[in-house]
């Protein structure tokens, strides 16, 4: 059956700046410290400039010793044949859960695990490539990435040039070459759906099967003087296309490019006829779209390579995330690109995965790009509920924790794929988005009602055992991998959190809204639950009652009630701070021997919880001067061999570059506990260092300046109106320009209308 899972785009053609103005050729662009800039083209795909929309991307690179290539990509590819267990009758819990108290934990394996790799699909599908034969243009002789315009352009040593954007909203692309020769024309080349050919580095960068396993017909490429188009068939009736079209102006080649599925409105064909005429007003409405949202907010470090990076992970966002696409899955809009499926399929993993890459929407300012995720939850809803039916056979809402792109199970390591958590994990975004946001729209029509669906469920799942709530079977991400010992019949830190998360914030929404029954009864549940299991010295996170942390891992799965739910707190007193400084002291004892990129960044986000601001700054810098290729993408292992992780491999994927954001933003501002706190978290030597229009809880945009180690100035922007707490960043006597604020405790009570800001100055002694 054919549905949409994107709006048009000319819906989105609106979006536009007040007035556009129209681009002469070559493009405008602007410079920044924060581009990638080199001398030569990356060698592999993963290294490609990136380009995107959050529905279509490009990476740039180039392919052997004459061959520029575009790996073109696009987010609803997707192969959606059943897995079949739908149809299985085992596929309940109570059958798993049967298993695991006979020891015969195999058969889960081979029904539930195995054909995860096994089978090639479900799987996310790579797009197309163009390429360009360079051989006669010499040597290049630069790379830009230009962040502000997020355009690629490549500069060769005999003059040619050429510059390529991916369109803001509109699924289309551009190139633009300059001072090359009539004969220099683009190729479509299609993946191999028969007789894969696999690159030399698909192995390292973990990935799957050879696409010719799919079963595909081999589409089909049809070449005019001035177009190419692509036709290929799929699994059942799916389909995509890709066209390119351009033209000739003098030495100058101009070119356009889509690609369209069956699963959208779109046409490929009818898209590319359309634009290759507008590019100077398409162009136009591209940079206004980045001016908008480069404007959300900023910051300036004292360190290039964080504020680099900080910025390259952004753009990254920017490319990513649209109110209107799918969530970010594994690899987003930049599928691989070297004859094989994607690493880990290129799928949705919901037991860190998509929600470390949305950590920097909210304190970012980008809450209208991470509805994205939000809206695609909420209309999946109806299947997740089945799935939640089917296999735990209770009401609510679960979420199969590895995912197709319409939300169905895809199997996987069951103790996680099939975690009866995940949905609580999800919950937490939409909190977020009501606390961040204040709209007490979403507030009622979205965030309660998914909380409530998935606190009901967890009600229903849960047992009283020992006079506790607990659950029947438990488990922590990726905790003793898939074997049976990762099932815990103890209730783990990891689940418990989560539950105690879902309670406890249904009762808080539910008091909000007047629902104060609700509210009692989710309270009531709350305290059923056990207290979180410590270590043999009675001090840190454990895993689970008996288990504590004692080797390395790389999913800090224990210690989420530390971060990101802030469950446990350092304005929590002595007791909280002691079981934070000893969670985080087993993780640096034991080490990073088993550790991926993004542990780097979740660490760095714990140590700013825990008001550590070296240490945050020295994971971070970790992360990105190790686990990032140079293009700036996570590859997950350490790629200096430096001894910072046992892992030294390359599968690509985002949730660690987005973490890394979020870590930065931690040490600049934080709000969860109801109280703003500005540099709660940054080193001592960060003398000189400034933020503008970071979001808070309460709807408020704080802007701050600290001029050698003082705090000088604070702006606050409310957008809902409210009451905004502030500790006290003042070391002496400031100046409120007239507005009265209450002082008490080390906290500024700013009492504010709707649409008002207040700016606190120090003043000088």
């Amino acid at each position: 059956m054919k549905f949409s899972l994107f709006l048009s785009f000319t819906a989105f053609a609106a979006l536009s700046c007040s007035s556009i103005v129209r681009a002469e050729l070559p493009l405008p662009v602007t410079a920044s410290p924060h581009d990638l800039e080199f001398s030569d083209l990356a060698s592999v795909w993963d290294e490609g400039m990136p380009l995107g929309n959050a529905v279509i991307g490009a990476l740039i690179w180039q392919n052997g010793t004459r061959t520029l290539r575009f790996s073109l990509d696009r987010t609803d590819l997707w192969d959606l044949r059943p897995i079949g267990f739908h149809s299985d009758p085992n596929f309940r819990f109570s059958w798993v859960k049967e298993q695991v108290e006979n020891n015969q934990y195999g058969i889960v394996q081979q029904k539930f695990d195995a054909p995860y790799n096994a089978l090639p699909a479900p799987t996310k599908i790579p797009g197309a490539g163009i390429e360009f034969d360079i051989g006669t243009l010499g040597g290049v002789k630069s790379t830009h990435l230009y962040l502000k315009e997020a355009v690629c352009e490549i500069v060769w040593e005999n003059g040619a040039s050429m510059q390529s954007f991916v369109h803001a909203t509109r699924p289309i692309g551009w190139f633009v070459f300059e001072n090359v020769p009539d004969e220099f024309i683009p190729r479509l080349v299609p993946p191999q759906y028969q007789n894969t050919k696999v690159s030399a580095n698909a192995a390292q960068g973990h990935s799957g099967a050879k696409l010719d396993r799919l079963g595909y017909k081999q589409g089909q490429v049809v070449t005019t003087a001035h177009s190419a188009s692509y036709h290929q068939p799929g699994w059942g009736q799916f389909f995509y296309d890709v066209s390119i079209r351009w033209k000739r102006e003098g030495s100058r080649l101009i070119g356009v490019w889509s690609v369209t599925s069956s699963l959208g409105q779109d046409k490929a064909d009818e898209l590319t006829k359309q634009a290759l005429g507008e590019i100077d007003s398409l162009y136009g409405s591209h940079q206004c779209w980045w001016k908008s949202f480069w404007g959300k907010s900023s910051v300036t470090l004292p360190d290039p390579v964080l504020e680099k990076q900080y910025y390259n992970e952004i753009y990254k966002l920017g490319s990513a995330a649209r109110s209107y696409s799918s969530p970010i899955s594994l690899q987003a809009v930049w599928t691989a690109d070297n004859g094989a499926l994607p690493p880990w399929k290129g799928d949705y993993h919901h037991d860190l995965n998509t929600q470390l890459s949305y950590w920097p929407c909210y304190t970012g300012n980008y809450l209208e790009e991470g509805l994205g995720y939000l809206n695609t939850l909420w209309k999946q809803r109806d299947t997740h509920k089945q799935y939640t039916r089917l296999f735990y056979e209770r009401d609510g809402l679960n979420v199969p924790g590895v995912c197709t792109l319409t939300g169905d199970p895809m199997g996987g390591w069951i103790q996680y794929a099939c975690s009866p958590t995940v949905s609580a994990w999800l919950a937490l975004h939409f909190y977020l988005h009501w606390q961040y946001s204040r709209d007490r729209h979403f507030l009622k029509e979205r965030a309660y009602p998914y909380l409530k669906d998935v606190a009901t469920f967890l009600e229903q799942f849960s047992i009283i055992k020992n006079n506790v709530r607990q659950l029947p079977l438990s488990s922590s991400p990726e905790i003793f991998d898939n074997s049976i010992r990762a099932w815990f019949k103890d209730t783990t830190n990891y689940d418990l959190a989560l539950m105690r998360f879902a309670f406890k914030a249904a009762a808080e929404l539910a008091t909000e809204l007047g629902y104060n029954e609700e509210a009692a009864h989710w309270k009531a549940l709350e305290a059923q639950l056990p207290d979180y299991a410590l270590d043999n010295d009675n001090k840190g996170l454990a895993f689970a009652p008996g288990v504590p942390y004692q080797s390395s891992h790389r999913h800090f799965s224990h210690a989420l009630a530390i971060h990101p739910l802030g469950l446990i707190d350092w304005s929590h007193g002595e007791k909280a701070q002691q079981i934070i400084r000893s969670t985080i002291s087993d993780l640096d004892h034991y080490g990073p021997g088993a550790w991926c990129g993004y542990s780097y960044s979740w660490l760095g986000n714990m140590k700013a919880r825990a008001m550590d601001g070296e240490g945050a700054a020295r994971a971070l810098k970790d992360f990105a001067q190790c686990f990032c290729l140079r293009n700036t993408f996570h590859a997950n292992g350490d790629q200096t061999k430096s001894g910072k992780s046992g892992f030294t491999y390359r599968p690509f994927t985002l949730e660690g570059n987005f973490a890394y954001a979020s870590g930065i933003q931690e040490m600049l501002l934080q709000s969860h506990t109801g109280t703003i706190r500005v540099f709660p978290a940054i080193p001592a030597k960060w003398q000189d260092v400034s933020f503008r229009s970071l979001r808070a809880y309460g709807a408020f945009l704080v802007s701050a300046q600290r001029s050698q180690g003082k705090v000088t100035q604070v702006v606050i922007h409310s957008e809902q109106g409210g009451t905004a707490k502030l500790a006290n960043p003042f070391d002496g006597a400031f100046d409120t320009h007239g507005k009265a604020i209450t002082q008490g405790q080390g906290l500024l009570s700013i009492s504010m209308s709707p649409g008002e800001t207040v700016t606190l100055s120090r003043k000088d002694v």
